[in-house]
């Protein structure tokens, strides 16, 4: 029979790292029924027992103030499985608690996991915790999930507690004071009564919800039925107005106040113990005195990304170079082994050159990944969001949006879907709104491949260095967006930001190598599906109606008549194998070779992509674009990564010698239309433009359409008037 496992527990506290222990690379990440927040599942086999894991939303509360809260409380009550594993931070023993105390009043069946033991023991806290056990009542396990230790001592607990629980049976019943207490049993009565919901949450449970104010149960209590939930919310309303009167309060706070005093009175029954005081600094408080320092802390923040950026350049160069060689050495193949025509060419242009490109930045990708989860895991991303909220402030944000940002791909590689979806913290619409709308200015993975590619191409000396300003740039531009918004469509006040720091912790290598394939595979995967699709898609744009019989013709005959120009001898030496080429055989095959490229270039023009490209020609010529680059940025729409398969489509068609014609790179350096100053044009409106389909779909979802459609044209003009500007001055200094 197969075991049904939930991790649930506070951010912060150990519950993915423990995931990554029970599951390793058995594991993977989709959506919860009709809701776009991310979930992990995977799976393991004990002693012959296969046993599924869900690693929940970290959640501070299990009242549905976020859709965090939601996800992991209707998990709980809708899936029910077998038994839940609570991950609470030992070190900070009374805040945790209190989520535990609502696993507990709901009656799901319940393990402990008392994780970070080794940091609560460094602060000096000792936990007994067969106390902690006997006034719980449920089962305690100390464990540290970084390193593994009481991982099978937590799984023999969980699978017992899942054989021998009541599921559901057995509450916890905390006193809420003499007016809610009072209030409780009219509550309980009527819900019980009228089965309201009892299928699914105890009464006693429901009656707390009511009590709070839970959006969700009010709802749900009125489409069950409307009589009941409208008594229940006339009970509430009047001792609301009771408490408020004479307390000043109103119940959701008297509850919280008394689960904490629940608590405090468990840990002073000789649960918790300091030998130090507890006014003292800790390592990772006397880290932040530095690194969270409001002088020093940025400087060393921007040196960190550099850092990171130097590195991932520096260690990715040998394994790219290897991988242009692959696959410039497959096209050659292809290229003596096929003969001419569309297969051929598809092959060549739409699979290698397009996938092929993609897939070349690949150790680049992964690089920073690995970076990015280091910064992630070791804790300080938490302190870049936490110094990035006194700028974010200034410009109309709230501090929560600066980890929807970094999810984006603040410090590079990450995705705009999920930092769409994270906006869901933010409690304001308009702050909510403007970080929406903002975080696809941020350079997610799908840019990196481009900026990688023209970086690379153009600013070889330097790479890591504009990256790095490049990355300051999206930033920048970002943060002057959400303030233009602010002040124009989407006023209001700012509100406040609360937000906690983990401990420092030294990242498990099996951690980072987790998080790191997690990313890149998805990233290998879109590569092979996708954008192979669409690279194959733009590939038949880029080739179809073809040249009339005629244009073929004329083409046909220009060759022989270069051929008839040379004489027997030298027409014939290019029949002969491994034989070294004279003069005059070298220049038949360089203008041979300049009539096969003018072929494909008309061709091209004359496809359906160049003359969309040429149409486009007159009004993009002022930001530096050619049409073979309309080409590739209307391909971006769909995905940016298909930016670099399109160009390699685009400057590909036709060539003779693929090992020969150099990376796509080098040919962009060559081509004329291409310079230092058109680069950076195309790069800043690659960077800012519309963003792709499927993040558009998720604006669209968590706002509406308008606001989907506003986000295509206001980032896509934002972004031409940026390149225009660019390549205007740009040029008028270069050729002064």
């Amino acid at each position: 029979m197969q075991l049904k496992i939930a991790l649930a527990g506070n951010p912060n506290a150990g519950k993915t790292t423990l995931f990554n222990q029970f599951t390793g690379a058995r594991q993977h990440v989709g959506n919860y029924p009709g809701i776009t927040v991310d979930h992990k599942e995977g799976c393991l086999l004990h002693k012959k027992r296969k046993i599924t894991i869900t690693d929940l939303p970290g959640t501070y509360s299990m009242t549905a103030y976020s859709e965090e809260e939601l996800v992991a409380r209707d998990y709980l009550v809708n899936e029910k499985p077998d038994v839940v594993i609570d991950i609470v931070d030992s070190s900070n023993l009374e805040r945790n608690l209190y989520l535990t105390c609502q696993f507990l009043e709901l009656g799901v069946p319940l393990v402990i996991a008392l994780n970070m033991i080794d940091v609560a023991k460094d602060r000096g806290i000792e936990i007994k915790v067969a106390k902690l056990e006997q006034l719980l009542g449920v089962p305690v396990i100390p464990i540290i999930a970084r390193s593994g230790f009481g991982k099978e001592d937590l799984l023999e607990a969980a699978i017992h507690t899942a054989s021998t629980s009541n599921n559901g049976d057995t509450t916890l019943d905390i006193s809420y004071g003499k007016d809610l207490d009072s209030a409780l049993p009219e509550l309980i009565s009527l819900i019980s009564k009228n089965n309201l919901m009892t299928d699914t949450y105890p009464a006693r449970y429901t009656a707390i919800k009511y009590l709070e104010n839970d959006e969700q149960i009010l709802k749900k209590g009125q489409q069950s039925d409307p009589g009941i939930a409208k008594q229940l919310e006339a009970i509430v309303d009047k001792l609301a107005d009771h408490t408020r009167k004479t307390l000043d309060v109103y119940p959701e706070a008297i509850i919280a106040d008394q689960r904490y005093g629940y608590i405090k009175s468990i840990i002073r029954q000789g649960v918790e113990t300091h030998q130090f005081d507890t006014d003292r600094l800790y390592t990772s408080d006397k880290i932040d005195k530095v690194l969270t320092n409001r002088l020093v802390g940025p400087v060393i923040m921007l040196l960190i990304i550099f850092g990171l950026y130097q590195f991932t350049f520096s260690w990715s160069e040998l394994p790219i170079t290897w991988l242009e060689s692959f696959f410039g050495w497959l096209g050659g193949i292809v290229e003596n082994t096929l003969p001419d025509g569309l297969l051929k060419s598809m092959i060549i242009s739409g699979i290698i050159d397009g996938v092929g490109g993609i897939l070349g930045f690949v150790p680049l990708i992964m690089l920073m990944f690995f970076g990015i989860a280091i910064l992630e895991d070791s804790g300080y991303l938490a302190r870049v969001a936490f110094m990035m909220d006194r700028i974010f402030r200034f410009f109309g944000l709230h501090g929560s949006s600066v980890m929807p940002f970094v999810v984006s791909g603040g410090i590079a590689g990450g995705c705009a879907v999920p930092g769409v979806m994270a906006t869901r913290t933010l409690r304001s619409p308009k702050e909510r709104m403007a970080t929406l709308l903002t975080v696809p200015f941020m350079n997610c993975g799908a840019k990196l491949p481009v900026l990688a590619l023209l970086i690379g191409a153009f600013f070889a000396e330097s790479k890591a260095l504009y990256m790095f300003l490049f990355t300051m740039l999206s930033w920048i531009v970002a943060l002057l967006a959400a303030k233009l918004l602010r002040t124009t469509v989407l006023r209001g006040a700012p509100t406040p930001f609360v937000m906690e720091l983990p401990p420092y912790r030294f990242p498990t290598i099996r951690g980072l190598l987790i998080h790191t394939w997690e990313r890149t595979y998805q990233y290998i995967k879109k590569a092979g599906t996708v954008i192979l699709g669409i690279s194959i898609l733009l590939w038949a744009l880029m080739t179809f109606p073809g040249l009339s019989d005629e244009e073929l013709t004329a083409f046909q005959q220009q060759r022989q008549k270069t051929i008839s120009l040379f004489p027997p001898e030298t027409i014939k030496e290019l029949t002969l194998p491994d034989k070294d080429l004279s003069d005059e055989a070298s220049s038949l095959i360089t203008q041979l070779n300049e009539i096969n490229n003018l072929e494909a270039e008309t061709v091209l023009r004359n496809s359906f992509a160049g003359r969309i490209g040429g149409t486009m020609e007159p009004v993009s010529m002022y930001a530096g674009f050619d049409w073979r680059t309309n080409i590739a940025l209307i391909g971006g729409f769909a995905a940016k990564e298909v930016i670099v398969s399109t160009l390699g489509t685009a400057y590909s068609m036709g060539e003779i010698d693929t090992e020969e014609s150099g990376s796509l790179g080098e040919r962009l350096k060559n081509d004329e239309n291409w310079n230092r100053v058109v680069a950076v044009a195309v790069l800043v409106f690659i960077m800012f433009y519309a963003p792709c389909f499927i993040t558009v779909i998720c604006i669209a979802k968590e706002s509406s359409w308008k606001w989907a459609f506003f986000s295509i044209g206001f980032n896509t003009f934002f972004a031409f008037l940026g390149a225009i500007a660019i390549y205007q001055i740009g040029m008028f200094f270069q050729l002064g």
